[in-house]
């Protein structure tokens, strides 16, 4: 039988929805690296402060996912996203009229705290709104899409918005976004809720935990990775996360069910995915610091020069579930894995001289392609089959370890940048006093 128009608009619009919400919680991780040079000469930053402009945010996201995932597991998802959407459109206000450097790191933390809370749910909700087989693999296609797109998007909208009217509208851009967004959400299934407590001590520890975790990994990515505190930050999350590990274990309502990792897949799934999201995300840092600061190129042209990986994002998010229906997850990621490994290597051969369309487009769209593969078969591998009152936790495993990825990534190619920018000064005085004088 046929879907009229109306069962069509009746899936389409949930569909939009979860896709929108998706892409506007994901590039806030880049739609503001491009404004901070404006940030920081309109409020006058100090530059020590002016990365947790970013970092506030990037902590407070990874951090706060596992409590996000399971409060809907028992609260509702629907209900959750909403507040989640609701907290980040305040807080995207707040940014964006901001007077101080101190105003908006609070501001992008609250963003953070926001953005925990809708994006697990916004995931789990896919498994939920669509019961068809074919539905649902639309739709977690069209998830993987944002999930990558989202940073290009943000980038390319920050240069436009910094460019053509103010630092200040990457903020505003999210409420009449976020805003519409809760309009949908009305289209989105309720009836999710699921008995159980949240567990106030494994809360406490699970949180904590992914604080101090999240925090050493910006730490080593401003500090490099001789910084004490970091590696104290470290053993912190070690220990914390081993006594929450034993706590869950006994718990009769744990915060995450660690029945979820008895699945070999799934379990491989959580792990490579934190392994995907370091190389391209860290890529993206460095090349994005080479074209502005090397080749000179504007914030616009920077966005739009990474065009080409938003092409290999949507043709590996859109042909990723037909391979799916073929071969098994894991090989579909590994395929991605491989791609995205290739893309960074050709990545390593540019120089000063090297041509845009011959040497940066290809090695985008190639890392682009794997990483969209990647992301849908570890998504399908990760949220498929699971218990309905499990669904928003194991989603936020997902969404953990990609933001653990992407902070990862970011940390150990800056301070690999870093050592390498500070080895080439040392080896070359010369030219070093030559430039100074």
């Amino acid at each position: 039988m046929t879907p009229t128009n109306t069962q069509t608009r009746g899936r389409l619009i949930p569909l939009l929805v979860i896709a929108t919400a998706q892409l506007m919680l994901v590039l806030d991780d880049s739609i503001v690296n491009i404004a901070l040079p404006s940030i920081q000469q309109e409020l006058d930053v100090d530059p020590v402060h002016l990365p947790w402009v970013v970092n506030a945010y990037i902590l407070a996201f990874g951090a706060l996912l596992l409590l996000g995932g399971r409060i809907g597991d028992l609260w509702g998802r629907r209900r959750t996203l909403q507040v989640g959407i609701a907290v980040f459109v305040v807080a995207s206000l707040i940014g964006g009229l901001g007077v101080n450097v101190e105003m908006l790191i609070v501001a992008r933390a609250v963003q953070g705290i926001g953005a925990a809370m809708a994006a697990p749910n916004a995931l789990a909700l896919i498994a939920t709104t669509f019961s068809e087989r074919s539905m649902r693999d639309k739709a977690l296609s069209l998830y993987g899409a944002m999930s990558g797109l989202g940073i290009v998007v943000g980038l390319l909208l920050g240069g436009v918005l910094t460019d053509l009217l103010d630092w200040r509208w990457v903020f505003f851009i999210n409420v009449p976004i976020g805003l519409l967004v809760l309009w949908g959400t009305r289209t989105l299934v309720a009836a999710d809720r699921h008995a159980g407590r949240l567990g106030m001590l494994g809360s406490v520890l699970g949180t904590a935990g992914m604080v101090s975790l999240v925090y050493a990994i910006t730490c080593f990515g401003e500090d490099g990775f001789a910084d004490p505190v970091a590696w104290m930050l470290v053993a912190l999350a070690a220990v914390l996360l081993v006594v929450f590990v034993l706590v869950q274990r006994s718990n009769s309502t744990p915060l995450v069910p660690l029945s979820l990792f008895k699945d070999r897949g799934r379990a491989g799934a959580y792990l490579t995915m934190l392994g995907l999201a370091i190389g391209p995300m860290g890529t993206f840092y460095i090349i994005t610091l080479y074209l502005q600061e090397v080749r000179q190129f504007s914030p616009l042209a920077t966005g739009l020069s990474w065009l080409p990986f938003a092409v290999g994002i949507v043709l590996g998010a859109g042909v990723a579930p037909k391979l799916l229906l073929k071969i098994a997850p894991r090989w579909v990621a590994a395929l991605g894995g491989l791609l995205a490994a290739v893309g960074a290597l050709w990545f390593s051969r540019i120089t000063v001289a090297t041509g845009y369309w011959t040497g940066m487009a290809p090695a985008m769209l190639v890392i682009a392609l794997g990483f969209g593969l990647g992301v849908m078969a570890l998504t399908q591998a990760a949220v498929y089959g699971v218990d309905a009152d499990k669904a928003g936790i194991a989603s936020a495993l997902l969404n953990s370890a990609q933001q653990i990825g992407v902070a990862l990534g970011l940390a150990v190619l800056a301070g690999v940048a870093a050592l390498t920018l500070s080895g080439k000064i040392a080896s070359d005085p010369v030219d070093q006093e030559a430039s100074a004088a």
